[in-house]
Parts: C-alpha cells; structure tokens; sequence
C-alpha cells in the first residue's frame, strides 16, 4: 500500500505566508495549481517566440510537484529560509530527506518516473529557470491581489518581487507580464 496520493492531497491544507495577514488564504495546492499554469505559457512562449526547445508537458508536470516537499515539511517563509547561508543549507538538507521520504512512498516499478519530479535532480536547467520564474510570477500576482484588496501587508514584498522577476531578463517572462500582468489590477465587471 502506498501513502503517496494520500499525503499529496494534504497540499490543500499547507497555508503559505504564514507569517504576513492575508484576506485570501492560498494554499500549496492552488499555488502549485497557479505555477503550473504559468510555466505553461513561459514554456509555449519560450518556444514560439524566443527560439526555446523545452517540452512543455513536462514543464508542467515538473510544475505540479515543485511544492511536493512541503506536505511534509510546510511552507517555510522566504525570509526565515534564506535567512542565512546556514538556515538555507538546513532547509535544503530538510526538503531534500522529505522528497526522498515521498519517493520511498511510491512502488518500486514507478520511482524512476518519479524521482525528477519528487527532487528536480537532473532536470535541465532551463526547465528550473522556467518554474522558478513561474513561481516568481505568482508570488508577485499574490501581492498584486493582496494589495488591490486593500492589504498594504504586501507592499514591501511586492516591490522585492517585482525586482526579483524584473532581474531575470527572461524574454518569456517580460512577454507574460506585458500581456497579462494589468489585467491583475481589474474588477469582475472590467474583465467582462
């Protein structure tokens, strides 16, 4: 018997930033759900417009399972994680016991299919870059809702954010912002 599905379906109970007040609550479930999604677009843009080759369903599917760790571990804040280099190194050895405890958790005759996906060993880097800056954007799409809700808890870390994704120089992600990002700022009826 395998507990692996089991312990997946907890991602919906995994809130992230603990530490700042939210009016909308988001789970790693959502935010994996979200990341995937982007990784999507940056993959098929990366693609069609900038020259790029990547597989896109694997893209996603790397997508999916990039949070996977923290349904053992929780989500760690981004402040209290790269707190130091010695708080980083920790964290990393943490998540890195979790994903093998996941992986120890799938059968046999499957572990080699899931071994990328649980610890993004030997994933090429241009499919990291592209997740990371998924996950980027929708930490920044986070602070966007959080701050047209009225909650200035987010200001700082939207400006920080906002400069992490600007620094990539990513073209993928320069045309996913240009296209997508104001329509963020609108209202249900402005959408429509």
């Amino acid at each position: 018997m395998s507990h692996f599905f089991a312990y997946m379906s907890r991602m919906k109970y995994i809130s992230r930033w603990g530490l700042m007040r939210n009016t909308q609550n988001e789970n790693i479930q959502e935010h994996s759900h979200q990341v995937a999604m982007v990784t999507h677009l940056l993959a098929l843009a990366r693609n069609r417009f900038f020259g790029g080759a990547v597989d896109c369903g694997k893209a996603v599917l790397l997508a999916i399972y990039h949070e996977a760790p923290e349904v053992i571990t929780g989500d760690i804040a981004t402040p209290i994680k790269y707190f130091n280099p010695e708080i980083k190194n920790a964290y990393k050895k943490i998540e890195s016991t979790a994903s093998r405890k996941l992986l120890d958790m799938i059968p046999e005759e499957l572990k080699a299919d899931y071994e990328p996906l649980l610890t993004m060993s030997g994933i090429e880097p241009e499919y990291l870059i592209i997740i990371k800056a998924a996950d980027k954007i929708c930490a920044y799409l986070k602070c966007v809702e959080e701050l047209k809700a009225g909650n200035q808890e987010f200001s700082k870390a939207e400006k920080a954010i906002r400069a992490e994704i600007d620094r990539m120089e990513l073209p993928e992600v320069k045309y996913f912002m240009d296209k997508f990002l104001s329509s963020f700022l609108l209202t249900l009826d402005e959408l429509n």
